[in-house]
């Protein structure tokens, strides 16, 4: 079962530790973490506590979320810690909470398709009203910085650049059915800018793309990685509703977390940084049949159930690499390859 204790987890956590991050600037601080129970900040929130932990770090964790439950049962082992706290919260409404807030790792929103079908309106909240209160909170606590989790696609659609740097922009369909996500993604980068530039909110946002890993929702999600992990999970055959020609990098959740703590510690102020895993590009056919052969004992079988019509929740853009030259020249590199990550993350929800 995911939780702290792992030990797929605990392999993960013991690398974040280890990967030479300037840890001690962290000593003393209060980090707040939204949008706690999504995978990214979950494993934000373990990082940060396994360095107390196990290095003899003092570093105080506020972590909130809308689900409570879901909360005290991924975060179970930190219940009575002194430094660890749990507030339950929905960053749409004003973020009320004690005391200094030295980061805010801001995670809290929705990229599934399952909700831009079910709850545009809901998405658009999270990125515009939520990043804007927790970019006030952090005007009030005069944090040192702001981390928002922002995505690939605020670059829209760009059939010119071979690889997308920080610089790189292309055209957006505002009316499009998919567009209240990088839409309000984009503009929530524009909040943070605003803040810096008017009241010296410092911040950086990080383009991520494809993070997968232990703690990923699977279900009712609709992204590619959690449907073939979910059926390899559950001993489905692997139903594919497209040829799987299309190409995606993934970035494991333990690359991801040096990546944002890189940022973090290195990242010029008011600046944005590509995170992304483009050593392994791979079709979505060719992941689905790795996924196959890494278990072969479970006869997990691959089907094409190809619908006239896709649904217009799916990015359609074609593929361009994310250039993260940027992120590297601060010393970050992807260290985990495609097939341990799957088999690692398939591996933590302990069915197999």
């Amino acid at each position: 079962m995911f939780s702290y204790n792992n030990y797929i987890v605990q392999n993960d956590l013991d690398f974040i530790s280890g990967a030479g991050l300037d840890w001690q600037t962290l000593d003393g601080c209060t980090c707040l973490v939204t949008g706690a129970n999504g995978m990214l900040a979950t494993y934000m929130i373990y990082a940060l506590m396994h360095r107390n932990l196990k290095c003899g770090n003092h570093i105080r964790i506020i972590g909130i979320s809308r689900n409570m439950d879901e909360m005290k049962a991924k975060f179970s082992e930190f219940g009575s810690h002194p430094d660890f706290i749990l507030l339950q919260q929905d960053v749409c409404d004003r973020i009320r909470c004690d005391g200094p807030i030295d980061y805010v790792f801001h995670f809290a929103g929705n990229a599934s398709p399952y909700w831009i079908t079910h709850d545009p309106v809901g998405i658009m909240k999270s990125n515009l009203l939520g990043t804007m209160n927790i970019l006030e909170l952090a005007r009030e606590k005069q944090s040192k910085k702001v981390i928002f989790a922002s995505t690939r696609e605020v670059y829209g659609e760009n059939n010119v650049c071979e690889r997308l740097s920080e610089d790189s922009f292309g055209a957006l369909d505002i009316l499009s059915d998919r567009s209240c996500y990088p839409e309000s993604k984009r503009a929530a980068e524009t909040l943070c800018k605003s803040y810096y530039l008017q009241y010296g909110v410092n911040f950086n946002t990080v383009r991520i793309a494809h993070s997968y890993g232990p703690g990923m929702k699977l279900s009712n999600d609709g992204r590619v990685m959690a449907d073939l992990l979910s059926c390899a999970v559950d001993g489905r055959n692997i139903i594919l509703k497209s040829t799987g020609e299309a190409k995606r990098a993934f970035c494991y959740v333990a690359d991801a977390i040096t990546g944002l703590l890189t940022i973090t510690f290195q990242g010029k102020n008011a600046e944005a940084y590509n995170l992304a895993n483009e050593t392994e590009e791979i079709s979505i056919r060719d992941l689905a049949e790795l996924i196959v052969s890494l278990f072969p004992e479970r006869r997990i079988g691959l089907e094409f159930h190809i619908p006239e019509k896709q649904s217009a929740a799916y990015c359609a853009f074609k593929r361009v690499k994310l250039d993260t030259t940027k992120l590297e020249r601060l010393g970050w590199e992807p260290i985990y390859s495609l097939s341990k990550g799957v088999k690692d993350t398939i591996l933590s929800y302990g069915t197999l």
